[in-house]
């Protein structure tokens, strides 16, 4: 954590920080301009944050595009907010929460974890439905070949629809397939109400991707969830999900065990 509070310290590396929580997903050319900085400083300061994990990127063809990552902050969350009244600490829960907010920007959820695993046991955990269960409560069935359909159970509501497949699948380097469809049945499960669950209906489907990375003894994990409409219903409601799910990954490979359940992971297993 002691990179991420020096990340933090520097009044440029904050600037950086709130350019992107003004509008995710921004290119270093993008940055430069919208900053009072030359580009090798901010090509410096980058590095830095990057190093911390408190921003990751993705590559768009040959554009590199920078966005926050929620990650170093929820670790910080875990490790001392539990121990102290909650009214002390509402400023470090006001900056995690900032930080796992969709602002305005390319509608996508980014989020990168660094996990003490093998990109093997990383891969089981994706794909195997019983693994599975064990840290986001859902279950997906497939034989994970590319085009192959995959079978959704969550909430305990099986969702299957032809369109619901594996995008992409290299085994222990990158996972990607399409989101499961929103059906009246899953609407009904998870207490989705008439009017949002029509808007969910209505939108494109989007669509996943986790990216492994070897390091060491340890493994990146970036998880994508792109293919979203402008003011997208879904993104807002995956998103905080998703900090949730991949933490509790991250918790069960290490440990062995899983976090304590959260609101939100309740609201998504019901």
């Amino acid at each position: 954590m002691d990179e991420v509070f020096k990340a933090l310290a520097d009044p440029s590396r904050r600037l950086l920080l709130d350019s992107l929580n003004a509008r995710n997903g921004q290119s270093l050319r993008e940055l430069c301009a919208g900053l009072d900085m030359a580009r090798q400083s901010v090509s410096k300061h980058l590095a830095v944050l990057e190093a911390a994990n408190v921003v990751t990127t993705v590559w768009r063809g040959r554009e590199k595009l920078h966005y926050l990552n929620a990650e170093p902050i929820n670790a910080i969350a875990e490790r001392w907010i539990n121990q102290y009244d909650r009214g002390r600490v509402n400023a470090l829960a006001d900056l995690k929460k900032a930080l796992e907010q969709q602002p305005m920007g390319n509608p996508e959820f980014v989020y990168t974890s660094i996990i003490k695993t093998t990109p093997e046991q990383l891969w089981q955990a994706l794909t195997e439905p019983a693994f599975l269960k064990r840290y986001w409560g859902v279950t997906l069935d497939s034989d994970w070949k590319v085009g192959s359909t995959m079978t959704w159970g969550w909430a305990g509501v099986t969702m299957a629809d032809p369109e619901q497949v594996v995008l992409e699948a290299d085994p222990y380097r990158l996972l990607s397939y399409t989101w499961h469809t929103i059906t009246p049945e899953f609407a009904k499960a998870v207490g989705v109400p008439d009017e949002e669950f029509a808007r969910l209906a209505a939108e494109r489907r989007s669509k996943v991707t986790f990216t492994i990375e070897p390091l060491g003894a340890k493994v990146k994990l970036t998880v994508v969830h792109d293919g979203f409409e402008p003011d997208s219903t879904l993104l807002e409601g995956v998103s905080g999900g998703w900090v949730d799910i991949v933490s509790n990954l991250k918790t069960l490979l290490e440990t062995g065990d899983t976090l304590p359940e959260t609101p939100e992971l309740a609201e998504q297993e019901r």
